[in-house]
């Protein structure tokens, strides 16, 4: 098998693919463009890569191409229908950053909620040492406990975001973008209560036709002036332009981002106009990335290839 890895750079320099040749002869790539992609496939058995496109246009030359092996959960960058017509298998690692994104959600809203950069600034700029009191109040933040936690999109990450919003003490509601119902004992609104409802609202769905802009100028008007907004989903269920206008008016008190509609991040994105962190974090896409996750990542990788191999279906979307 010659399998061909083609954004070796997206799992970290600190990751090893040496397990996958165990398969076959391997090629690694640190990064390769949607241009360049075509020319490095041609002879292509397996093609393991994070965010370039699957579809006709770069994979019409990979005659030997039997499968798609993702480093990543989303399956946005496949187009299913070419893929099944040439009977190119696809997996896709699932379940393996569940704990990291929930680490993270937290990690990014109490930055915010507790205004730590100004904190920060305060004690290291000299003045908290030129002062005369043990502590210092000049930017009010609340407690956790009590607040009602909004989610969106109750997955396996969202479940674990409610758990341990319940160990702070916080009111667990969610909702569905799609309209349907989960099993769970959490209480279940429609979207707009989930707005009017939360004073944190984070968002955990994946990004479809139910849930592209879905947070646009109306639904952050319908939020709580002080209401904190996560996303740690999809940068697309965001209108990014309505966000930084929410901010500005007060619609809500701040936000909390680690994926953007863009990524990296344009250098005209108008969120970099909002430079407070007291108000906004931008994270670069960094909520999965601990790197014990980015290794189990890459051990669930070459386990697919082995499935396929075996004909084993777990994990397999096309």
């Amino acid at each position: 098998m010659n399998i061909v890895v083609l954004e070796a750079r997206s799992l970290g320099e600190d990751v090893s693919f040496q397990a996958f040749e165990r398969y076959g002869n391997v090629t690694i790539y640190r990064e390769t463009t949607k241009e360049e992609m075509p020319g490095r496939i041609r002879s292509a058995d397996i093609i393991v890569a994070n965010k370039v496109p699957f579809c006709e246009e770069t994979l019409r030359d990979a005659k030997d191409l039997k499968m798609v092996c993702l480093t990543a959960t989303g399956i946005n960058n496949l187009d299913g229908e070419y893929l099944k017509s040439r009977g190119i298998a696809a997996y896709h690692v699932a379940g393996y950053s569940t704990e990291a994104v929930a680490q993270h959600t937290f990690a990014i809203l109490l930055y915010v909620l507790e205004k730590l950069s100004y904190y920060d600034r305060f004690v290291k700029s000299g003045e908290y040492s030129r002062g005369t009191m043990f502590s210092h109040f000049g930017r009010p933040f609340c407690e956790l406990a009590g607040k009602t936690w909004g989610i969106l999109g109750l997955g396996a990450i969202g479940r674990k975001v409610a758990q341990i919003a319940e160990a702070f003490g916080c009111r667990v509601i969610c909702c569905s973008a799609s309209g349907g119902t989960y099993d769970t004992k959490y209480e279940q609104v429609d979207f707009g209560e989930l707005l009017r409802r939360s004073d944190i609202l984070s968002a955990h769905a994946p990004l479809n036709s139910h849930t592209e802009g879905i947070f646009n100028l109306e639904a952050f008007s319908e939020m709580k002036p002080n209401a904190v907004f996560v996303n740690v989903a999809r940068g697309g269920l965001v209108d990014e332009d309505a966000l930084c206008t929410a901010l500005e008016r007060g619609m809500i008190a701040g936000a909390a981002l680690d994926v953007l509609c863009q990524e990296p991040l344009p250098a005209d994105s108008p969120l970099l106009k909002i430079q407070d962190s007291e108000r906004l974090i931008i994270t670069p896409h960094i909520g999965w990335a601990p790197v014990e996750t980015r290794r189990r990542c890459l051990e669930i990788a070459v386990e697919n290839v082995g499935r396929f191999l075996r004909g084993d279906s777990e994990n397999r979307v096309y």
